[in-house]
């Protein structure tokens, strides 16, 4: 049998169609309701689903008030509040096409952004970083916009252009993702098949409002069904969040690996009484860990796996849980293969995760780089460049990636993006990075050079500090008389491994 798993068609997008209005539909049933509590050590800031709906349509009014039209691309440079939710939403009411970005990003890579894109506006906050551009809206005047009268949704074709994200592209260049208003649609597939949500659920997600994990599955997914949204403020430590999630009684958790790593590493016991299960994605789970939760909690962890390119579409789930270390199964309405060069390959052998095209998720394309898209694609099927395997009952085990791609704490993040950086440092002749696994659980972003001589750690931090995002930089530097490459002298950045000594960092 061949490495296919069909769970049937997915579910038909409706035309005309708005991604928003799809998100904040519950503001016309349920107006009251609390959509989200932003959770503090004094209390909560509680919006309700008009409330929200309110401000969203509003700043979508206020957006086209200043000029923009349908269409035009508007990067988003704020900070870990509300805003920024509203914008994004704001901004898609109105069929503009936002780009959520990192606030860890520097402003030479904004710079980048904002050329390529022809962005017609920044929606921004002084207190991020961000290159200069003729027209900058200001936190301050986004927040006025909400005594502004609601915005008309601007409905369309769900194929059409409704946001871009970014993500590291094999290439090594940042790659400009580009989504229809159709992949808010095809999420719906990740309520059954991933979270186990449901109207009553008071949902906690650990991360930022700028992280687009947190604006999908902590925000927009819990709100498309009336489920209520907890996050916490801006500048809250980690180690308060189980004290949260009691007095706010969270009944699901979600973040990605490192923050349960977190929780866990001073403590064999938390008391959760309100917790249902948790969620993990952005880096695969060890079974150690979820192990180590299960004792802590009494609730299992469900994973799932996905990409920018194509959010998730294998999961575990309370109804579908995992075998052994698998990731899971395709969710319903998915049509996922394991493929070589020739195709799909026999069960049981390994293999690149495969998507197949007409998944109402995958993305329309790379905004900066179509041809690369296009790369990707083989057949019908869409290549993740994630290696697995599938069992009869649909079952898919992660096996690596078939590329250097890292994992920085959720991040994708290329080691060529890196390595293009530090060679450019008058000191270094040659450059390889990869992560490093320093201890259970734990990796990092080493970086090995070559040079005259070996260069002082700070000042390399120093270095890269305005060029990378600081998830992208690495934490380790190490200097070499020779990186390890093959006979045709490519670069091996698997074997750089051996070249790291925990010990010594």
């Amino acid at each position: 049998m061949q490495s296919i798993f069909d769970m049937g068609p997915p579910p038909a997008c409706p035309a005309p169609f708005n991604l928003a209005e799809h998100v904040i539909g519950h503001a016309d049933r349920h107006p009251e309701k609390t959509a989200l509590s932003v959770l503090g050590a004094s209390g909560s800031q509680d919006w309700s689903f008009g409330q929200l709906s309110g401000a969203i349509r509003a700043t979508g009014t206020g957006l086209l008030a200043l000029g923009l039209r349908p269409g035009d691309i508007v990067l988003m440079r704020l900070g870990n509040t509300i805003d920024f939710p509203i914008a994004y939403l704001g901004a898609i009411a109105a069929g503009l096409v936002p780009v959520p970005t990192s606030s860890q990003l520097t402003e030479s890579e904004t710079a980048k952004m904002i050329a390529e894109l022809s962005v017609a506006a920044v929606l921004h906050d002084p207190d991020v970083a961000c290159a200069a551009h003729p027209r900058m809206i200001t936190l301050d005047a986004l927040r006025a916009m909400r005594d502004q009268p609601p915005c008309a949704w601007d409905k369309g074709d769900p194929n059409r252009l409704a946001y871009v994200v970014y993500t590291s592209g094999t290439s090594g260049k940042p790659r400009a993702v580009a989504h229809a208003h159709r992949a808010i649609w095809a999420r719906r597939m990740m309520i059954d098949g991933w979270y186990g949500l449901t109207p009553q659920d008071r949902l906690l997600h650990a991360g930022a409002f700028n992280w687009t994990y947190t604006l999908g599955t902590g925000l927009m997914d819990p709100w498309t069904i009336g489920a209520t949204a907890l996050i916490p403020e801006q500048g809250t430590d980690l180690a308060d969040l189980p004290k949260l999630m009691k007095t706010h009684e969270a009944t699901i958790f979600a973040a990605a690996p490192g923050v349960y790593r977190k929780f866990l590493s001073d403590r064999t016991h938390l008391d959760l009484p309100h917790l249902r299960h948790g969620l993990s994605a952005g880096e695969k789970l060890s079974r150690h860990l979820a192990g180590l939760w299960h004792r802590a909690t009494g609730t299992e962890i469900y994973e799932a796996y996905g990409m920018s390119e194509c959010s998730t579409f294998i999961s575990t789930s309370p109804s579908q849980p995992a075998r052994g270390d698998a990731l899971g199964r395709p969710q319903q309405g998915r049509r996922v293969a394991i493929v070589d060069a020739d195709g799909p390959v026999p069960q049981g052998q390994e293999g690149v995760i495969a998507v197949h095209r007409e998944d109402p998720g995958l993305m329309l394309g790379y905004l900066n780089a179509p041809d690369e898209a296009a790369d990707r694609m083989q057949g019908d099927w869409f290549l993740t460049g994630d290696l697995g395997a599938m069992a009869a009952d649909g079952q898919i085990s992660y096996l690596g990636r078939n590329d250097d791609m890292m994992n920085a704490g959720g991040y994708r993040v290329s080691p060529l993006e890196v390595e293009t950086v530090l060679s450019g440092h008058p000191g270094i002749t040659q450059a390889g990075v990869t992560d490093i696994e320093i201890k259970e659980d734990t990796r990092i972003i080493a970086a090995f050079y070559t040079g005259p001589a070996a260069l002082d750690d700070a000042v390399l931090r120093t270095y890269v500090q305005d060029k990378l995002a600081r998830y992208k930089q690495p934490r380790a530097y190490i200097h070499l008389p020779a990186l390890p490459v093959s006979a045709n002298g490519k670069l091996l950045r698997r074997a750089l491994h051996a070249y790291f000594k925990a010990k010594d960092r």
